[in-house]
């Protein structure tokens, strides 16, 4: 990789600028705990020593900042830094099946490259972070720079490091609730947590339980920027509107031409033919306003949930150099809630039996002839109409470990972790296809209504359980033919992690500027997916929307680590210079051995500026899913560039692949931190980063495959076996499933500021945190600055937070405000492209006396409406203002 001039010249005049406070900074010292009986954790290194300056930047949220806004999980709380993007919460995946889980998205990279441990640890729960217990939650620290030579795969955009307060002793207690000013996104919650020294001081054990009930935002009548959408207007251009509605779909029926156009007539609700009620604007399929539906009306805004997580650690000092200890967690979270409806289009014939005498007159007088499509809403089906997604996640983990001490300056320490995570989830009140379509084809048999492949008792072709479905108005569909009809899906499965790790760490040998730091270590893991159970209907690819399908696999990996930092050059109070180096070994069963490593080094000068940089190569090996996903199966239409000619019903296959390689990526960061003497309290940081991602796992359409095979190899019609084809040349089937295509690479800014001071009886803090985005590229193309929530990598250029906070024994109060840029809403040619720049105010209060506290907090204090988007977005506030209070009990 090069870096132009004018990149570094601007990295090395914004390295004169530092972290925040070590309680949630990105200092010098703000990744170490520095106390002196308590362990040293560095998170973006493997060298565990107080006083180190690790070379990759390293953010910590501490404390106070885990409480701003009082978030009901770690990913939210992650959420507000503008390093992060929303990529997956309850209220950005409210319709697809991985709802209800919360990820940590480091710069909109996606959740797989960002590594998430738990003190240090791999942990099973990593992919959702709703299993971490927050009410033991001690900091976390963000490492906001490629780390896989210390930490492993995964480690790409950067490590969360989330640190439990493991001397807890004492009682902690809470109960709070929070409701939206539109009276709904109602939750719940209770925390208990209790620690205790035993052995004379030697030993440790604590418990903590928490729960947290959320009721969802389930309608989107109040909030109309989020029933919107892209609209082609009569003179061809496109538009951004409220409120656009299909009229090849109604929830009575609506009745089309063959070819799928419109007649702009409806099936009333009760059953009656009367006019599409549009809105007022009509053009090809869709209509702005009116009366008729959009599939995201019926999706919730956030997804209820319930959760359930349980902790216990006990550990104890053998000796005074040697700590055995053992956690064990479990967590659980479920909900059932409506889905979006299904919407088919199925055919009419003329004699169908649920027809009145009034239909056909109506039909015939507007020139429907003979068979008709009828696209049709099905939100009448079942309880609550719609379909209902329903899961539940459980998670059970242990771990054991040890650690210690020997010599003047050598710490040691191993763990094994065993976690499973089942799930179990389900679709349901979906068609049953076959059933479906002979139900709905009914005609009269002696005045009764009869399924036509029942109607000539001749025939062989029957079903003597087949149930006549009237689709024509809306609740029309019998509770028998529902229950016959209709069904739903459902999967049982497991994720695996095993995952054992040692490591030493020490100061060998000294050179003329100071100690060498060392560390070496280990670590293994074994992952692995069983699928447990799969309903009959979807192994028969029976259902109309989602046939769940088996996914079972998993890999091995064993590694070798190595960190050296070398002093230079240690002048007191003057100038020290350090390096340091980092290489691991990776072999995996899947796709064989690969090296990640690092190089970087510290410039301190005069003990109030650091100066940093660091190079990396990183990797993140390919995913259970992304190895073993089932086949699926898919017919369409395709281009063939080597033929020059469009080719109808070709298979398209997709699913997993095994010979997927680990992509690799590499990161520079330059930076710094300046915490001038003559200012005490004041830091300020910046630091620039460049990732450059190689050899992405993604997928593609059939088109794209064509198109991509053509331009790479125009002489291998076959791809190299992507592409089958058959004697005369014709495609025969494609496999489209995960592949290495894509490179993606970003550059930014990291800012930081904060100053506190005494005030009175207390204490007054300033803090300020800003990412500003130079450019993401995919493939090339730079989408940063399209911010609409329907576009892949949606990412702002700019994001900030600003907090000033005052606190003392007795009174707390802080407000913080959200800044999240604006920009284009899509890439397409839409003539009101853009969009605004949203602010949001949160207002946080504390009143304490004796051992409680009574909280408050209001976010988005000025009700600031999220941008016009038909689904959701990650970068805006679409809840609207939050009020949320509680009390806590410490003693």
């Amino acid at each position: 990789m090069k870096v132009t001039q004018s990149c570094w010249l601007a990295g090395t005049a914004l390295s004169m600028l530092v972290s925040l406070t070590p309680a949630y900074a990105q200092a010098d010292t703000a990744a170490t705990d520095t106390a002196s009986d308590q362990e040293i954790v560095v998170s973006g290194s493997r060298i565990q020593r107080e006083g180190f300056d690790a070379p990759t930047p390293t953010t910590v949220i501490g404390e106070a900042e885990l409480a701003l806004g009082n978030r009901p999980s770690i990913a939210q709380v992650l959420n507000d830094a503008p390093q992060f993007r929303a990529t997956s919460t309850p209220s950005t995946t409210p319709g697809n099946t991985s709802s209800g889980v919360s990820t940590a998205d480091m710069r909109g990279l996606g959740a797989v490259r960002t590594l998430t441990l738990l003190n240090g640890h791999r942990f099973a729960g990593a992919n959702d972070l709703n299993i971490v217990p927050q009410s033991l939650v001690k900091r976390i620290d963000v490492v906001t720079g490629g780390a896989s030579a210390a930490w492993g795969s995964g480690a790409v955009a950067g490590v969360v490091n989330i640190i439990l307060d493991d001397d807890f002793t004492g009682w902690r207690m809470g109960v709070q609730s929070g409701i939206s000013s539109r009276g709904d996104a109602a939750r719940y919650g209770a925390d208990i947590a209790w620690g205790t020294d035993f052995a004379g001081g030697r030993g440790h054990f604590m418990v903590a339980g928490e729960y947290m009930k959320e009721l969802g935002a389930l309608s989107r009548d109040d909030r109309p920027n989020l029933e919107s959408g892209v609209f082609q207007r009569p003179d061809g251009r496109l538009e951004l509107v409220r409120d656009p509605n299909s009229t090849q779909l109604y929830n009575g029926g609506s009745i089309l031409r063959a070819t799928g156009v419109p007649y702009n007539l409806v099936f009333n609700p009760d059953g009656n033919i009367g006019a599409f009620p549009l809105g007022s604007v009509t053009q090809g399929a869709t209509t702005v306003g009116g009366g008729g539906q959009n599939i995201f009306d019926y999706v919730a805004v956030s997804t209820p949930y319930d959760r359930i997580n349980l902790f216990g650690r006990a550990s104890y000092d053998v000796t005074d150099s040697l700590k055995v200890w053992a956690n064990f967690s479990y967590h659980r979270m479920s909900a059932n809630y409506r889905f979006f409806p299904e919407t088919p289009a199925v055919v009419i014939m003329p004699d169908n039996a649920f027809l009145t005498q009034a239909n056909r007159n109506q039909l015939a007088a507007a020139g429907v002839v003979g068979p008709f499509l009828l696209g049709r809403v099905m939100d009448d089906v079942g309880e609550d109409g719609a379909m209902k997604f329903k899961y539940s996640r459980r998670n059970l983990e242990g771990s054991i470990g040890f650690s210690g001490t020997f010599g003047d300056s050598w710490n040691y320490e191993g763990y094994y972790n065993h976690g499973e995570i089942r799930l179990n989830q389900g679709l349901n009140n979906q068609r049953i296809k076959s059933r479906f379509t002979n139900g709905v084809d009914a005609v009269l048999v002696g005045g009764t209504p009869t399924c036509r492949i029942n109607a000539d008792a001749s025939t062989t072709n029957n079903d003597p359980s087949c149930v006549p479905i009237n689709l024509f108005g809306n609740g029309s569909i019998s509770d028998a033919a529902a229950a016959w009809a209709f069904g739903g899906s459902q999967i049982i499965y497991t994720i695996k992690l095993d995952a054992a790790g040692a490591s030493l760490s020490g100061q060998p040998f000294s050179t003329w500027a100071g100690p060498v730091d060392i560390a070496i270590g280990t670590d293994m893991r074994w992952e692995e997916q069983v699928t447990n159970y799969v309903d009959p209907l979807s192994q028969a690819n029976a259902l109309g929307t989602l046939n769940s399908s088996a996914t079972n696999g998993g890999f091995n990996v064993k590694e070798a680590f190595a960190e050296v930092n070398v002093p230079l050059l240690d002048i007191t109070d003057v100038l020290k210079l350090e390096i340091n180096g980092a290489a691991r070994y990776s072999d995996y069963s899947t796709s064989g051995g690969i090296w990640s490593w690092k190089t970087g080094g510290t410039l301190r000068i005069a003990n109030d500026l650091l100066l940093r940089a660091v190079y990396s190569r990183d990797i993140r090996s390919p995913s259970i899913t992304e190895y073993f996903l089932t086949r699926s199966t898919n017919i369409g239409s395709v281009v063939d560039p080597f033929q020059g000619t469009t080719q109808n019903n070709v298979v398209v296959y997709g699913g997993g692949n095994v010979n997927l390689t680990p992509e690799i990526s590499h990161t520079l960061t330059l930076g710094g931190s300046y915490s001038p003497s003559f200012a005490r309290g004041l830091r300020l940081s910046v630091d620039y980063y460049d990732i450059d991602i190689d050899n992405v796992i993604t997928t593609v359409t059939a088109n794209d495959i064509l198109q991509q095979c053509f331009r790479n190899a125009p002489n291998d019609p076959t791809c190299g076996g992507t592409i089958a084809r058959e004697a005369n040349g014709t495609i025969g089937s494609i496999t489209n499933g995960y592949r290495n295509l894509a490179n993606y690479r970003t550059r930014g800014l990291d800012i930081e500021a904060s100053y506190r001071t005494p005030l009175g009886n207390g204490n007054l803090t300033f803090r300020a945190l800003a990412n500003h985005v130079f450019n993401l590229k995919i493939n090339g193309a730079d989408v940063s600055g399209i911010v609409g929530g329907d576009t892949a990598f949606s990412t702002p250029k700019w994001r900030g937070t600003g907090t000033i906070a005052f606190d003392n024994d007795s009174f707390g109060a802080n407000v913080r405000v959200r800044y999240v840029a604006g920009g284009d809403y899509s890439t397409l040619p839409i003539i009101n492209n853009g969009v605004s720049s949203r602010t949001y105010v949160d207002l946080g209060v504390q009143f304490k006396t004796g051992p409680f506290t009574l909280f408050g907090n209001v976010n988005n204090l000025f009700d600031r409406d999220p941008p016009i988007t038909p689904y959701t977005n990650p970068n805006y506030d679409v809840i609207g203002r939050y009020m949320s209070a509680g009390v806590k009990l410490n003693f």
